[in-house]
């Protein structure tokens, strides 16, 4: 009999959440241009707008903190993360960067070359960003079942077309195609994971073509994890030893460590490729800051020496991962359209099928977010019209996106089930009133349509 099913910690320190009034939140609203991002932290009960950066650390990792060394050159500090690092991805070369992003961008300017393909499973919103302003085209090839949110549930969602891939290298001429990334665990539609067999297909056509392979690992533990739960031949293998082999296909890889790093900031940049390091090197000391501090404290780089590890556990992962799950299946037991499978970083409800009545130009997932926040104080983010919704280069006409979906991302060793009840309880109160709801109309957004989600402003109809 399993008793030991609860939370693998104790809580030793608590931040107090503020609870707001319906109209107080209405009138929040209105000034945020009805943009999420634009809201104060302070005004949210709840938090789900992003799993990066919004981890608990550990009580080792506050330990770990005082002994940072701020040195600005060699620092002790950095050799911990170098060594922490080498253990977990089984490649030599280690660049700190202050976040995911910033790795994102060194490695497009490497990798992402101007008129030629970066093709991946579905990019995410900072590389797709900086593949725009390099004047990459970014193409996203994962598997058609991924790009459907409302497919039956398959274990990799994730995974590329590897058929539609290498046909587009031998239509196009490798020499078109800059680099292949996989994103693990595939944000865009549902935090779904990429096997080990897709892993291996992918790099396999990749040192066919001479194409180089990046490994995008914001969520390498939860994706090493769904592998050992669902893939055959990986039940007895440690997480460390599955996340290894899945770099070992790569020739570099990325890193927001905010995510499976367990740190509120940091970022990595890999490689088991010399001249690419040394390549990053610089760019690292013009962008970043000196090579072995890479924008981060020494007490920074101490915090995810020990995330990385604490990361990698497997009693950890087991709670995190099922955690997500029983949010999911609250879900789906109330009849709301979600995502199938859940995914290892959140939740996300199909916001076609829960507003179909809202067409996509009127942006029915945003609707959605301003609703849960509306309702009960709750910020989730819209992945749909406004996030990856793109204009056509030569017409300037709109090009919608497959999904159109609402994320909720649940904070690492942040918040109880009871939290995730009160998520189930407001949207099942919008969801029984969902035929009330009207769309909204987008009157603000930047220069770079990949980014425009994060300072838009809308109206409601």
């Amino acid at each position: 009999m399993q008793f030991q099913f609860a939370e693998p910690f104790r809580i030793k320190m608590v931040e107090n959440v503020k609870k707001t009034t319906k109209e107080e939140r209405i009138g929040y609203l209105k000034a945020a241009q009805y943009n999420a991002f634009r809201l104060k932290a302070e005004e949210c009960y709840i938090d789900c707008i992003t799993d990066s950066g919004t981890s608990a650390m550990s009580s080792a990792q506050w330990s770990a903190l005082m002994l940072g060394d701020e040195s600005y050159a060699g620092c002790k500090s950095f050799y911990k993360l170098e060594a922490s690092a080498q253990e977990v991805f089984g490649m030599p070369y280690v660049q700190p960067t202050h976040q995911g992003r910033a790795a994102d961008f060194i490695m497009a300017q490497i990798y992402a070359k101007k008129d030629k393909y970066a093709i991946g499973n579905m990019h995410f919103d900072t590389f797709r960003g900086n593949a725009e302003v390099m004047g990459a085209i970014p193409l996203d090839y994962v598997i058609d079942e991924g790009l459907d949110a409302s497919s039956p549930a398959m274990p990799f969602k994730g995974d590329i077309n590897v058929p539609k891939l290498e046909k587009l290298i031998q239509d196009k001429g490798a020499d078109m195609v800059s680099v292949v990334i996989i994103t693990v665990t595939c944000n865009n539609n549902g935090g779904q994971p990429v096997s080990m067999k897709n892993i291996k297909a992918v790099s396999a056509v990749c040192q066919k073509y001479k194409i180089p392979l990046v490994i995008d690992s914001a969520r390498m533990a939860e994706n090493a994890y769904f592998i050992k739960t669902r893939e055959e031949g990986y039940a007895d293998k440690s997480i460390k030893e599955i996340t290894r082999e899945m770099f070992s296909y790569c020739e570099t890889a990325t890193m927001s460590s905010k995510k499976d790093g367990l740190v509120n900031i940091g970022g990595l940049f890999v490689t088991r490729n010399k001249d690419i390091y040394l390549q990053a090197n610089q760019m690292a000391i013009v962008h970043e800051g000196f090579i072995t501090y890479g924008g981060l404290a020494g007490r920074d780089l101490e915090a995810l020496a020990v995330g990385l590890q604490e990361g990698v556990d497997f009693n950890y992962l087991d709670y995190r991962v099922k955690q997500v799950a029983y949010l999911g299946d609250r879900l789906r037991e109330r009849g709301i359209p979600i995502i199938e499978p859940t995914g290892g970083h959140g939740v996300y409800v199909d916001g076609r099928r829960f507003f179909p009545h809202i067409p996509q130009h009127e942006f029915p997932s945003q609707r959605l977010v301003v609703a849960l926040y509306e309702e009960a104080g709750i910020r989730a983010v819209e992945l749909g019209a406004c996030a990856f919704g793109s204009k056509d280069k030569v017409t300037g006409e709109p090009i919608w996106p497959e999904l159109e979906t609402m994320r909720i991302a649940i904070s690492r060793r942040v918040y109880t089930n009871r939290h995730l009840d009160c998520i189930v309880e407001a949207l099942d109160y919008i969801y029984q009133r969902r035929d009330s709801y009207k769309g909204m109309k987008l009157v603000y957004e930047g220069p770079i349509t990949s980014l425009r989600h994060f300072t838009a402003g809308f109206e409601l109809l």
